[in-house]
């Protein structure tokens, strides 16, 4: 019943979901040259007029080559009109559309007693679900209730996403893709969502919210692709920005520990400074953001309960206080060579310091006894180290571009743990350290010819990605640590591709069709001595097609319908050889062998915007071949779990989604996001090798879930700005189990002072302290019962300041 009625609430909102629209301008371009000698045609006049009111709108003269610009044109119908002395006055209906921000007409032919030229279609992007209806953008400037927080609590809020344990989900699929101003870096993961939570908001100016990435964009990433656009000014002289952030976390306890450990964090505290500098003179733009967040956190609040088939019951608690201190810098020059040749070089610096101090008790099935006590520390340093070389060349028809990129990633990872493991009769002291350093190099080289109707896009990449690994295990006089499952591993990947994109528009329909082809070898050599894996490795060659038809109804409403085929290849980490002990009995470990997930997507889109609002919806379905997921094992008489990556074969994803915004008055602005998806996994059967071979089946798994996002936005007098915002995640299926629902409420309050250089905010997120995970998972011969009570409700107060 609470399903059913979850479903009903949330389909009663249906019809008012959130979207965000923009406009951009357009330039238009052409060059002209005499029909019978084809000369060029200089100081030709050129007029841009309204079709219905035939008002002027701009115009210009063709330079010596013949060439003409029209620039900051709007969306719309026109006339454009080309006169010449000794030429016949041509006139032609041309139509900006939605997909293109420059268009050419290329070579226009004009004669003394010749009919006017063909009509002209023409194209530019106007929205923010954007007119290709595949991407929604946003400004973290306009979310006062997760300002002042890390990227991934920013993410909570908005459209399409959730997150759970630190892992994004778009449309309730946790395949995405997270980029940094169009590149994926190893502060994001090359292929998962790793650091989000340690990036300050502060240091972005917006988030890109990718459904359906064309072929220009890397095969990974089965949901989508999130980018998330560091900030950048780009006004003439020196300017900038200050700001400071200050919060309070776990201002009580939601449960008490259980006997025997260590204090939970209270009170924790938050601190991030910030800094924006911009200085730009003629043909040099100089950047440079700086942020340093320090945080206290109940990282990890999770109480559980195994129960064994034998009748052995063993309860426990997960606690985890974490001290992060995270580091990004971020800094770089614009040069103008010329007018046709612009330069860019950036770097990026990262650095994030995580101490853990975790206990972890275990009592028998009444509490009467306690069986273990795990203490650790766990000191970790990740370094980030990017350098960015862009190169663009600019053709003397506006639009048309060549740009060549090369990136370079360097990610250190060095973790040390200390265990303590208190038993009935003995104390035992392990230890063991990982240093894992990887270096990714990327050259892109990226056309865009702009086209009468639309354009085309092409280019090339090539990936070279190595990461050795070497894990060293110490152990004590009574050690619980598999010694010879440590040692070295090198995990090496080649990664070629090319595309091609094309993009056509009309005044009634739309089409892009694009292709991408991969070839991929990946590589991962294992310590000969390692106790269970061996070498591996896969290639292929894949093409990977996207496609996307849609029909204008008329200005206001349009209908789209999109296909693209995407791929997840197993992350590092998820093959990782070594074992895991951040939990001391629930034991995560990779698999070589694990191979890539392909998936295959469809999706039917309507779009209708009206003075004060806009409605979006979608129905989305995907379905997957050797889908990835993590399988929990035990092997009799242990009552250890191994948690460990398999191939699952075949899930499919289907889903109604609907965004809408309504301004209801100058006051108060209604924006909500509604997902209902179905959710179902096939019947698998995997064996796990480590630490010895275990089979385990697993029966068919459907689930209907869904999410609802309600953001309510108040603009007061004086500058003031609030925004309440409420989020329901529904049960959903995981991977062996259940994930229970979930409800937060975010409030924030922003004004603008002195002048509107200053901002002042007060926020606090889930402000009743009401998200808890619950979980069940069920595995051979043992299920289990979780309940994480981490920390969730934060209170937090900011001022910034532009100069």
């Amino acid at each position: 019943m609470k399903l059913k009625y979850t479903i009903a609430v949330i389909c009663s909102f249906y019809f008012t979901i959130a979207a965000f629209a923009q406009s951009k301008l357009v330039t238009i371009s052409g060059q002209l040259k005499d029909q019978n000698d084809a000369s060029l045609l200089a100081y030709v006049n050129v007029i841009l007029k309204t079709e219905k009111e035939n008002t002027f709108v701009v115009g210009t003269v063709t330079n010596e080559e013949g060439r003409f610009t029209l620039t900051k044109v709007p969306t719309g119908n026109y006339n454009i009109e080309f006169s010449y002395l000794g030429y016949k006055t041509a006139s032609n209906s041309v139509f900006v559309g939605s997909l293109s921000e420059f268009l050419d007409l290329k070579i226009i032919l004009l004669q003394p007693d010749l009919m006017a030229l063909e009509e002209v279609v023409i194209t530019s992007k106007q929205a923010e679900i954007s007119n290709k209806m595949d991407k929604k953008t946003f400004s973290l400037n306009d979310n006062p209730s997760q300002q002042g927080g890390s990227v991934l609590q920013a993410m909570q809020n908005l459209p399409s996403i959730t997150t759970t344990d630190g892992k994004i989900q778009l449309r309730g699929n946790d395949k995405v893709t997270v980029l940094i101003d169009g590149k994926q870096t190893a502060l994001t993961g090359f292929g998962n969502a790793t650091g989000l939570d340690n990036i300050p908001a502060s240091a972005i100016e917006r988030i890109e919210i990718i459904n359906n990435p064309s072929a220009k964009y890397d095969a990974n990433g089965n949901a989508g692709v999130i980018n998330i656009i560091y900030k950048k000014n780009k006004k003439d002289g020196f300017n900038g920005k200050l700001g400071l952030t200050t919060g309070l976390g776990s201002l009580w306890e939601r449960k008490t520990n259980l006997p025997t450990i260590r204090p939970q964090y209270s009170f924790t505290p938050k601190v991030n400074p910030s800094l924006s500098l911009n200085y730009r003179k003629n043909k040099v733009n100089v950047f440079f953001q700086g942020d340093y967040l320090y945080t206290e956190t109940l990282n990890k609040n999770e109480f559980l309960n195994r129960f064994f088939d034998d009748g052995t019951i063993i309860n426990s608690q997960l606690k985890r206080n974490r001290d992060t201190h995270f580091t990004t810098i971020k800094s770089g020059i614009d040069y103008a060579i010329d007018d046709k040749n612009s330069l860019t070089i950036s770097g990026l610096f990262g650095s994030e310091k995580i101490i853990d101090n975790g206990d972890q008790p275990f009592f028998n099935a009444d509490y009467s006894q306690r069986l273990r006590l795990w203490q650790f520390l766990e000191d970790e340093l990740k370094t980030t180290v990017m350098a960015t070389v862009n190169y663009q060349h600019k053709f003397n028809a506006p639009g048309r571009t060549l740009n060549a990129g090369l990136n370079y990633t360097f990610h250190r990872e060095d973790e040390k743990y200390f265990y303590d493991n208190f038993l009935p009769t003995s104390t035992g002291t392990d230890s063991f350290k990982l240093l894992s350093d990887e270096q990714v190099y990327d050259l892109n080289v990226d056309y865009i010819e702009p086209l009468k109707h639309g354009r085309i896009e092409t280019g090339l990449k090539l990936r070279n990605r190595t990461i050795p690994t070497n894990m060293q295990f110490i152990p004590g006089a009574i050690s619980v640590l598999d010694v010879n499952a440590g040692g070295w591993a090198n995990y090496m990947e080649l990664i070629p591709a090319v595309y091609g994109n094309y993009i056509f528009e009309d005044k009634k329909w739309e089409a892009e069709i694009g292709l991408r082809l991969e070839y991929v070898k990946i590589q991962y050599d294992v310590n000969p001595d390692h106790v269970v894996y061996s070498r591996s490795g896969y290639n292929y060659t894949q093409p990977f097609p996207n496609m996307r038809l849609a029909y204008k109804i008329n200005e206001s409403e349009k209908i789209s319908i999109f296909y693209n085929r995407r791929v997840d290849r197993p992350n590092e980490v998820d093959i990782r050889i070594f074992p895991k002990y951040d939990d001391a009995e629930i034991i995560k470990v990779g698999n070589p062998s694990l191979r890539p997930q392909f998936t295959n997507s469809i999706e039917i889109g309507y779009k209708n915007s009206w003075t004060k609002g806009s409605i979006y919806t979608v129905l989305y379905h995907r379905f997957a071949n050797g889908t990835i997921t993590r399988i929990a094992t035990s092997v009799p008489p242990s009552t250890l779990i191994y948690a460990t990556f398999q191939n699952a074969d075949k899930s499919y994803n289907t889903g109604l989604e609907a965004v809408l915004s309504q301004e209801i008055s100058k006051l108060y602005s209604l924006n909500i996001n509604a997902n209902v998806y179905r959710n179902q996994i096939d019947a698998f059967t995997v064996t796990s090798l480590y630490p010895s071979p275990s089979v385990y089946s697993a029966t068919l798994q459907e689930t209907v879930s869904g999410n609802l996002k309600i953001n309510n936005s108040f603009h007061f007098a004086k500058n003031v700005d609030a925004q309440l915002t409420a989020v329901y995640l529904a049960p959903d299926i995981i991977p062996q189990g259940k994930i229970e629902s979930r409800f937060s409420i975010d409030l924030g309050i922003k004004k603008g002072i002195q002048n509107g250089k200053g901002e002042l905010f007060l926020n606090a997120t889930d402000l009743f302290n009401t998200m808890v995970i619950k979980k069940r998972i069920d595995g051979i011969n043992f299920f289990y019962n979780s309940r994480d009570y981490n920390e969730t409700q934060v209170i937090r107060l900011g001022y910034s300041y532009k100069f």
